[in-house]
């Protein structure tokens, strides 16, 4: 028996493994006729220790990187997205370049892509160059000096980085370990908010949360009527990038501008 799927478009995403926001984001903005797909790769993170990048190919080639993109080219997946920032943070664009060639290779000509790279063409079409960037609570200085990087080489320069606060019961853990001690699930929307507004620089002309564990989609409305700025999430770029990638329908309403844009 044959049929045809009512999807209009289908967005594959490479997640790792103990990261729950993607999918949850990414059904928030769910929109009528498209469906998101999500494979699991374990997090290259050592133990203990802070994450400082991977090698485009090793990354690509890893047997569970590899089984996903297999299993989603397989499924039918119309495009699919690396959500994982810090890789493109620490290896520049020449990682997103060199991870999509050889991702590729395996997805069965299905166009991969990464969040990075969705981050940096969203900014682009909102004339965002000079983003606050609010990074995760589990980010630490490696990384922040690193995603200055990855921004200066797509041409744009945050005027400010303002990390976001988990509160004084986190005081005392390790950074690098909090996302898997469970501060996942301690970021709040309002807070997100509060602390961005607080925290603004009068220079800045947008506002970029980074981080696909970094839960902000429901604080891109708010932010945006109140401060008049662009504001861009890794989880809402992905979906803009791959909706139009996979040439899907507009975006919902409550991913705030960017949805908006071509």
């Amino acid at each position: 028996m044959t049929g045809t799927s009512p999807a209009t478009a289908r967005l594959g995403a490479l997640v790792i493994h103990n990261d729950p926001v993607p999918e949850i984001e990414l059904g928030l903005g769910r929109v009528p006729g498209v469906s998101v797909h999500a494979a699991r790769f374990e997090c290259p993170r050592p133990v203990d220790g802070e994450y400082t990048g991977s090698a485009a190919r090793a990354l690509a080639e890893a047997p569970d990187v590899v089984r996903g993109l297999d299993q989603l080219g397989r499924l039918g997946a119309d495009c699919i997205a690396l959500c994982f920032g810090s890789s493109s943070f620490f290896g520049g664009q020449d990682f997103d370049r060199e991870f999509t060639e050889v991702a590729e290779g395996f997805s069965h000509g299905v166009p991969v892509f990464t969040a990075a790279t969705a981050m940096t063409a969203a900014m682009r079409a909102g004339g965002v160059r000079r983003p606050l960037a609010v990074m995760p609570p589990w980010f630490t200085e490696p990384t922040f000096r690193a995603t200055e990087e990855y921004l200066a080489g797509a041409g744009m320069r945050p005027c400010g980085l303002l990390q976001f606060d988990l509160g004084p019961r986190w005081e005392g853990v390790a950074r690098y370990n909090a996302f898997d001690l469970g501060a996942r699930w301690e970021v709040h929307p309002q807070e997100v908010c509060d602390q961005v507004l607080r925290g603004l620089p009068g220079d800045a002309d947008g506002i970029l949360l980074p981080g696909s564990g970094f839960r902000s989609w429901e604080a891109i409305v708010s932010l945006e009527r109140e401060t008049g700025l662009p504001v861009v999430t890794s989880n809402q770029a992905v979906l803009w990038y791959g909706l139009a990638l996979a040439g899907g329908p507009a975006g919902p309403p409550g991913g705030g501008r960017l949805m908006d844009r071509p």
